[in-house]
């Protein structure tokens, strides 16, 4: 599989038009991206799985059209920035896909400059999601060396329950509390509340929904 990171540069063009998608490239190309042509928003999805970079797509392709592309992106959870061809009857349509999340759409016939800085924009926002997913990765990691008790006490110490409070809730006593308290700190290389409180926010990036929200 295709390592994300290392193809956080690659723009993926997604076009039933072998000549456009021909013309994208050279021009991309051109300009130093790496690109990878797909003949079809199915061909694409087959490996989008594991790819980084981002995705330029036709509105307009048969089968699966490029809102349909991006919803089941979404859906899988493939944090892939998208943008959107579009010819000018199709101009509600990209109005849909930038409601959905698309980073940009052009419309047809756009000059290179607009689509350069599109796919800049696009790359960006395709290494802040990749880091971000470092970052909540590594703060996982840590908290998966928590015992389930650990956890426990580590989910009630960041909405800010006192030990007392939290020998109640998990009916244990309050010395019990404490040293599971002192391994979490320790486990978790943490100083204080607050550093733990970034850790989960950490682990749970305010990209996803968060199990601490209502």
């Amino acid at each position: 599989m295709p390592n994300a990171i290392s193809g956080s540069q690659t723009v993926h063009v997604v076009d039933d038009d072998e000549a456009i998608r021909d013309s994208l490239r050279m021009l991309l190309e051109a300009a130093g991206f790496a690109v990878r042509a797909h003949q079809s928003a199915t061909a694409f999805l087959a490996e989008a799985p594991g790819l980084g970079g981002c995705v330029l797509t036709d509105v307009r392709m048969p089968e699966i059209d490029g809102l349909e592309l991006q919803r089941r992106l979404n859906e899988s959870g493939i944090r892939l920035p998208v943008i959107v061809m579009t010819g000018q009857a199709d101009i509600p349509i990209a109005v849909r896909a930038m409601k959905a999340g698309a980073i940009d759409f052009l419309e047809k016939p756009f000059d290179d400059a607009a689509l350069l800085d599109a796919v800049r924009r696009a790359l960006a926002e395709s290494r802040r999601l990749l880091e971000i997913a470092s970052v909540a990765a590594g703060a996982a990691g840590r908290l998966a060396t928590l015992t389930p008790r650990e956890r426990e006490v580590f989910d009630l110490l960041v909405t800010g329950l006192s030990t007392k409070a939290i020998a109640n809730e998990l009916g244990a006593s309050p010395r019990t509390i404490e040293v599971h308290r002192a391994r979490v700190f320790e486990k978790l290389e943490a100083r204080s509340l607050p550093d733990l409180v970034r850790l989960m926010l950490a682990a749970e990036p305010r990209d996803t929904p968060s199990r601490y929200s209502d």
